[in-house]
């Protein structure tokens, strides 16, 4: 187990590259045009591939807060790509749907988004994925709340 010291610069270096994953992304969103930003597309790429889902389990999957999320979603629906509906099941909620247009908007952008993705894979061997894979896995499952 590594000394307190480690754990600072291992914390350091894993948020700094999830920055740099993130600020990676949002050049190239910009540089092929998308229109979005890469917050825009998680909520997206979330309710394209869930689509039954209501504002509070919406931001459950995308690890948004509520302010967050809603202002997200206001944005995506003055772009017309999502939509609002009174959840049948519990009328103090919202269904999130995604419009025809967003789902357009994802297929359209999913080929773009798989190429900025593997950029950060580059010079790593499958080998070097998994164990960087296991690491994050089990990070992860240590800290469930």
């Amino acid at each position: 187990m590594p000394q307190d010291e480690q754990y600072n610069t291992y914390s350091f270096l894993l948020n700094r590259t999830a920055r740099r994953v993130k600020q990676y992304a949002q050049k190239r969103f910009k540089d092929f045009e998308f229109g979005i930003t890469v917050d825009q597309w998680t909520v997206l790429k979330a309710l394209y591939e869930s689509p039954d889902m209501n504002q509070s389990e919406l931001a459950k999957i995308t690890f948004k807060d509520t302010p967050t999320l809603t202002r997200i979603l206001d944005l995506l629906a003055d772009k017309a790509m999502v939509e609002r509906a009174m959840d049948a099941k519990d009328r103090r909620r919202f269904q999130v749907l995604l419009t025809e247009q967003g789902r357009l908007k994802v297929e359209e952008m999913k080929p773009k988004v798989a190429e900025i993705r593997k950029k950060a894979w580059e010079n790593l061997s499958n080998q070097d994925f998994e164990h960087f894979k296991n690491v994050l896995e089990t990070i992860y499952k240590n800290l469930e709340i």
